[in-house]
């Protein structure tokens, strides 16, 4: 099974909960501007790999960012974002540089990983805000789309789907009395 695929199957799974996912289906054929093409220099896949890493920090299982997520969020924000959708992860990128210079005096890169947590949990909690209190059709908050995208980007990876959830490549027999221990993963198909 090929990502794009597996991204199918995912958004079809989630109900079409991610923004977006009638994209995703109907499949990933958007033109990108140079802006966009921008996402894929090694510096903005670092930037963005930190970003996830970040959201999605190694614990027991690997972080966001050896998974490869700084890779997967241009390829679709290239492909299937809409050019709105396009212009508010790139132009909010340019807003998280602003508020860790603001905040820390240093670019986001420069941050240790507390400062990182610091500045994330905040943009968060403006991004929360801000989608409850949007109205219409109003575009969505670059964060609220960035921490989609590692999510998403995470747990179709083959190292989230096989080290951060439980995985059997080929599954048994149902067993609706299977035993559960508190603290055991998510399945993963």
């Amino acid at each position: 099974m090929n990502r794009r695929e597996a991204v199918k199957r995912v958004a079809w799974i989630m109900g079409g909960a991610i923004v977006g996912a009638n994209l995703f289906l109907e499949g990933c054929a958007r033109k990108a501007t140079p802006r966009v093409e921008g996402l894929f220099e090694v510096d903005k896949v670092d930037f963005l790999g930190n970003i996830a890493d970040t959201i999605l920090p190694p614990t027991a299982s690997p972080g966001a960012k050896e998974a490869g997520v700084g890779s997967f969020i241009p390829v679709m924000v290239r492909d299937c974002y809409t050019s709105e959708d396009q212009h508010v992860v790139i132009d909010g990128l340019d807003k998280l540089e602003a508020a860790s210079s603001g905040r820390f005096g240093r670019k986001f890169q420069e941050l240790d990983i507390s400062e990182r947590t610091e500045l994330l949990v905040a943009i968060d909690m403006e991004s929360k805000e801000y989608q409850r209190s949007k109205l219409g059709e109003a575009p969505n908050h670059y964060f609220h789309l960035l921490k989609q995208l590692t999510l998403l980007g995470y747990f179709t990876s083959e190292l989230g789907v096989t080290k951060a959830l439980r995985y059997i490549q080929i599954p048994g027999r149902y067993d609706g009395n299977y035993p559960y221990k508190k603290g055991d993963g998510a399945w993963a198909l």
